[in-house]
């Protein structure tokens, strides 16, 4: 497996997101165990989690407690294992998404992702959602405290612009590690916290990076040249898709969400795949 950088850390140039693993349609838990393990057997070492990935309002952390579940009972050596979560998002289990970034909460959603994931320190935690409620700052700060405590390893944002990108890092006295916002084919408005991240040295960690699509049809049939190049290539358009992401920078690193052992080997297998300058252009202006 390719590797890349998270602050000091290393970890596999592709991640895995555990999103879809907790929320409405999840399967069930032995084929989410299952997805894990597949991806640790392919050298998948960043697994991306939220206590807010759950269905029901009793579940808060169900996806923290169920990668918890997994490494457990891997065979494997886990030791070099980054699992990064957030907090400031809430469900409140109407399906809705609610925010609260106050430091009260920050610091409680922390302590409470100590104990499910079972570790004294959290490898990387991310302020989920900017809250309007709060001033950016404050929320930010929560971090640093947590960062001083001790009581996380590495601090990260998402959903950030780039303005809150400058105003984290220097809240956290240089200390930001990553930014974590939407970017795929379809939905390119954060290619400027993209570029910001590789000029300032931060991981960029694309959330639904195949843009919520889950078959390769679709994404071959709005998107011709990743099915193109997909096919001269004999891959999924998926893994054209992710290996133009890790060709746009070197600090990006994709977290593809999945629920299937088929899907997450489909997925590693993008860090293998070496795009031309010619088909690199075709994809950057698709």
């Amino acid at each position: 497996m390719h590797t890349r950088r998270i602050g000091e850390t290393t970890v596999s140039a592709i991640g895995l997101g555990g999103m879809p693993m907790s929320i409405e349609g999840r399967p069930d838990e032995q084929r989410s165990i299952a997805t894990i393990h597949a991806a640790l057997e392919a050298g998948v070492t960043l697994i991306d989690t939220a206590d807010a990935y759950h269905t029901f309002a009793d579940e808060v952390g169900h996806n923290e407690s169920l990668i918890a579940r997994a490494l457990a009972s891997y065979g494997g050596d886990t030791s070099d294992v980054l699992v990064a979560t957030k907090g400031g998002h809430l469900r409140p289990g109407d399906g809705t998404w609610t925010v609260d970034g106050s430091p009260k909460h920050l610091k409680q959603a922390c302590e409470a992702s100590l104990k499910r994931l079972g570790v004294e320190a959290v490898g990387l935690y991310q302020f989920h959602r900017p809250d309007p409620k709060v001033p950016y700052e404050d929320s930010i700060g929560a971090l640093r405290d947590l960062l001083d405590e001790g009581k996380i390893r590495q601090a990260g944002i998402s959903n950030a612009s780039t303005k809150q990108i400058h105003q984290a890092n220097e809240i956290l006295g240089g200390r930001l590690a990553s930014v974590q916002n939407q970017f795929s084919p379809r939905f390119r408005t954060s290619e400027p916290e993209l570029e910001l991240c590789a000029v300032l040295g931060l991981a960029f960690l694309p959330w639904s990076p195949l843009g919520g699509i889950s078959h390769a049809g679709d994404l071959g049939s709005r998107f011709g040249a990743f099915a193109e190049v997909g096919a001269a290539h004999g891959v999924s358009p998926q893994q054209v898709c992710l290996a133009w992401m890790l060709a746009k920078a070197p600090v990006v690193i994709p977290i593809p969400g999945s629920s299937r052992p088929e899907t997450i080997r489909d997925s590693v297998a993008a860090a293998d795949l070496v795009l031309s300058a010619e088909e690199f252009g075709r994809l950057d202006a698709a």
